[in-house]
């Protein structure tokens, strides 16, 4: 599920009175309402903020509450008649927390609007009825035949899921040929998608050209209080995490024996360390969801075959690939996969056109050898580096590989 949050002081005004779970257990007034929201909104107590472990007990139990009481509601009423129906899903569509406010859900981002917007018509109406006397709906065996009318189900019956449906996958360096690729791809896919980038102006223009309602956020990710404001914008924007490609980097150059030191230094922070501060961001919210989620890392086939005078930028790689394979391994039990995507020779803001002449020239091959000089000697692209990470998001099987894109390089397979 994606999570649309609300909040006004109508809205608390409203949550904070007597009566709320009273009200919520009453039905809804519309149609639409019943379709959107089922039988009504779930009330929930309001959280203790000092002890979250507990509430989030409280609201399973709530959870499972409602899931019991829509089952008992659709088999009483679907007994009634011959008619053959199947259970919708029995989640909730519209939580009400007293102090804060309430929560849409949907499978996307969209549906989880309209049970917001539901909600506050909702709000409005008992408002209104209680103004003047009481809120009376209709009785839940009449709003079963309006939820269950086949032709209110029509207006849903369009509405069929893609591979990433209800996912919110967050891509670093998402500006970048490879990064935009991948968000655009997975939006395409029906990811929600969080484009960061250190070019905040960049990363809403590739959130804007990916669509499905994904959102650019600036952030500098060799900053970890960067990094965590990245990851909140896309709890409160969607709900929560389930992917994050993390794919921010820059090729530094030299000979390893006469390197500054300061330069290599500075290319572990953005090549290595901004992947495992990334990581450990994600799991963090990956045990709070309890529900697995996906590392992807960018790696570079500098990882296992080096280049002259590219140490710089292959080291702190070599290092990231064996990232990828310890949060595998140490994460695995909770259902989270991670796993590695070995790229080369792909024009972006890090192979640049300079770059590509001094690689091509240390080589000693022509530019366009160099760009297609592998097995299948064809130029590999950002596309094709993105159709390697969807590959890993769907691959729910899958934890520890890393797939080299690369057009086939024996130098570069691993053994």
């Amino acid at each position: 599920m994606v999570s649309d949050f609300r909040t006004s002081p109508t809205i608390l005004e409203f949550l904070n009175a007597e009566g709320l779970e009273r009200r919520a257990a009453r039905g809804v007034s519309t149609p639409d309402l019943s379709i959107r929201i089922k039988t009504g909104p779930m009330a929930l107590p309001a959280p203790d903020a000092d002890n979250l472990d507990a509430y989030a007990e409280t609201v399973k139990t709530h959870v499972a509450d409602y899931v019991a009481e829509y089952t008992r509601y659709f088999e009483e009423n679907d007994a009634r008649d011959e008619v053959k129906r199947t259970m919708l899903d029995p989640m909730p569509r519209l939580l009400l927390v007293p102090g804060l406010g309430m929560f849409g859900f949907g499978r996307t981002l969209k549906d989880a609007k309209i049970a917001s917007d539901v909600g506050e018509m909702w709000i409005e109406a008992v408002r209104g009825a209680e103004a003047i006397g009481d809120f009376r709906p209709l009785a839940k065996s009449d709003l079963f035949e309006l939820e269950y009318w086949s032709l209110e189900q029509a207006k849903l019956a369009g509405n069929k899921p893609k591979p990433l449906t209800g996912q919110v996958a967050l891509v670093t360096g998402g500006a970048g040929a490879i990064g935009a690729a991948t968000a655009k791809l997975f939006a395409s896919q029906g990811a929600h998608v969080v484009v960061v980038d250190l070019d905040a102006e960049k990363a809403k223009e590739a959130a804007k050209a990916a669509g499905n309602g994904s959102i650019g956020v600036g952030a500098d990710v060799t900053k970890p209080e960067d990094i965590a404001a990245a990851f909140e914008q896309a709890v409160r924007n969607y709900g929560g995490v389930d992917i994050v490609v993390s794919n921010a980097g820059a090729a530094f150059e030299g000979g390893i024996g006469e390197l500054d030191d300061a330069l290599l230094r500075k290319s572990f922070e953005l090549n290595f360390f901004s992947h495992q501060n990334v990581a450990q961001a994600a799991v963090r919210i990956f045990k709070q969801q309890g529900t697995g989620g996906t590392l992807l890392f960018n790696t570079s086939k500098q990882a296992v075959n080096p280049g002259p005078k590219f140490g710089a930028y292959g080291i702190p790689k070599a290092a990231t690939l064996f990232l990828s394979r310890q949060y595998a391994l140490e994460y695995g039990g909770i259902g989270v996969r991670a796993n590695a995507v070995n790229a080369d020779r792909i024009r972006s803001g890090l192979l640049t056109d300079e770059m590509i002449a001094n690689r091509s020239k240390a080589r000693g091959l022509s530019e366009k050898d160099y760009m297609s000089g592998n097995l299948l000697g064809l130029e590999v692209t950002a596309e094709h580096v993105a159709q390697a990470f969807l590959h890993h998001a769907l691959a729910e099987r899958t934890t520890a590989d890393v797939t080299t894109v690369d057009g086939g390089n024996i130098a570069a397979t691993l053994r």
